[in-house]
């Protein structure tokens, strides 16, 4: 058996995030989604943290099987900007273009978020959380200085599994050369849910749609 050294390419910035509202069905998510991506440069840092149930089954003085099953992830994403109406419908306000009524027992809609990570050797890894909720932001805002003072709000979403596999996340490494060819426009054009979703995003004659080959 032979030894090969990896050396994974290291990441050097959170590209924009990516919001499309879920075409729910009453309170219900469903796989449609509305046909207009919202694309916002505005993201400072994200970090995801999976919620999960793990377990230990005993037998006959053993561990008889043992797994870790993702329920959530939570996303927290720190922005330098906040566009008001977008956050006005996550929150599932009743709103009339920039006018608004919040605060209420209303139900938070769904939506799909994305996000791009960069890597130093130009390839990047692109992510889709189709079955998302707001859980919370910050609003706060401080008086103006003689010197300039970055003002930053965060935003903490809750991606839910949205298949039976309960997976949560759909997303592809470009560095790999099969799929080297989807781009952020391409890949960011509608939510994906699937690996025949994902293949069916290669550009014709970019690669295959087999097994990946590799950096």
């Amino acid at each position: 058996m032979s030894i090969s050294q990896v050396k994974p390419p290291v990441k050097i910035t959170v590209g924009a995030q990516y919001i499309v509202f879920n075409t729910m069905s009453g309170e219900e998510w469903t796989e449609n989604f509305d046909a207009d991506v919202s694309k916002f440069p505005t993201v400072v840092n994200v970090e995801a943290a999976d919620q999960n149930d793990s377990y230990e089954d005993y037998a006959s003085g053993g561990i008889y099987d043992a797994d870790t099953v993702t329920q959530y992830t939570d996303l927290t994403a720190e922005q330098i900007a906040l566009d008001s109406q977008t956050i006005a419908k996550m929150k599932g306000y009743n709103t009339s273009g920039g006018a608004f009524l919040g605060g209420g027992r209303r139900t938070r809609p769904f939506f799909a978020y994305g996000v791009p990570v960069i890597k130093k050797d130009g390839t990047k890894e692109l992510r889709w959380y189709p079955k998302c909720k707001l859980v919370e932001n910050t609003d706060r805002t401080e008086t103006s200085e003689a010197s300039h003072k970055t003002q930053t709000d965060t935003l903490t979403i809750r991606a839910y599994p949205f298949n039976d596999a309960h997976d949560v996340v759909a997303g592809v490494d470009t560095g790999d050369s099969t799929y080297a060819g989807i781009t952020e426009e391409i890949f960011f054009a509608a939510p994906v849910m699937t690996l025949e979703a994902i293949a069916a995003l290669i550009p014709s004659g970019s690669g295959s749609t087999g097994t990946g080959t590799g950096h």
